[in-house]
């Protein structure tokens, strides 16, 4: 049961890609052209494809962490009809803890170095990190911690953010198969009713977490809306799960050629 500091959260917002097109300013094809794409408010979306199709160009511009780097066309809409800026956590690949830092300290980063910056809420913090089953290891630094540990103090660094808009870039991908089974189940606890965007190479993933999958392919990048199992996530791997993943394995080799 999580305790009411870390249950409390913004309010989950839609947001809404309409018509949206990006191209790099040093190439003259667009990364994606003309793409729809609707994230609904509180649930997941998961977004399979291969590598380099530009599901991470799509999520770091929604982060905002684009720049000048990228020329954009199209409408980015939310349902409070609010902008996305600041309102965006971020979760990578890799956990990004600065190992001169204790854990606690990690997970109070955002708070101390955001546009917002303010007295980190240790309470908070420290709440956080009993949720994710680290608070005897908040005095840690990063290297007296396993790989599964590590990505624990992210997703507690991630919740700290207290942001309604969760992008999550293949952030289990590097762990072995049973943490990254306890850090799914976790994640799903934790970010319920938040609306979040998962990259993610593993169908299997996907249909465990997701409420909706798309297919990125093409060039420039389209989008395919995938079935998903009726039950609702995180799903038990079962025979209707084994069905849906095959169909996506299938259609990723045919992207694949």
């Amino acid at each position: 049961m999580l305790s009411p500091a870390v249950g409390e959260h913004p309010s989950p917002v839609c947001v809404s890609l309409n018509h949206a097109s990006l191209r790099y300013r040093d190439t003259a094809t667009a990364v994606f052209d003309d793409l729809n794409l609707t994230l609904p408010a509180g649930q997941w979306t998961c977004l399979l494809g291969k590598s380099g199709c530009g599901k991470t160009t799509l999520l770091r511009h929604l982060a905002g962490l684009s720049g000048d780097a990228v020329i954009w066309q199209g409408q980015l809409l939310t349902s409070d009809a609010q902008p996305l800026q600041d309102r965006v956590a971020y979760m990578a690949q890799q956990d990004l803890l600065l190992p001169w830092l204790s854990v606690l300290d990690n997970v109070c980063l955002s708070q101390r170095l955001g546009s917002d910056a303010a007295t980190p809420d240790v309470a908070r913090a420290m709440s956080l990190l009993e949720a994710v089953g680290l608070a005897d290891f908040h005095a840690a630094r990063p290297d007296q911690l396993s790989g599964g540990m590590r990505q624990r103090v992210a997703l507690a660094r991630t919740l700290m953010q207290d942001k309604p808009l969760v992008l999550m870039d293949e952030p289990f991908s590097a762990l072995d198969a049973v943490t990254r089974h306890k850090l799914q189940s976790l994640a799903a606890e934790l970010l319920q009713d938040r609306t979040v965007l998962l990259i993610t190479h593993d169908p299997q993933e996907a249909l465990r977490l997701a409420h909706h999958i798309y297919l990125m392919f093409g060039s420039p990048a389209q989008l395919a809306r995938l079935d998903v199992p009726q039950s609702m996530p995180p799903r038990s791997f079962d025979a209707q799960m084994a069905a849906h993943q095959q169909m996506i394995i299938d259609q990723l080799e045919r992207d694949y050629g």
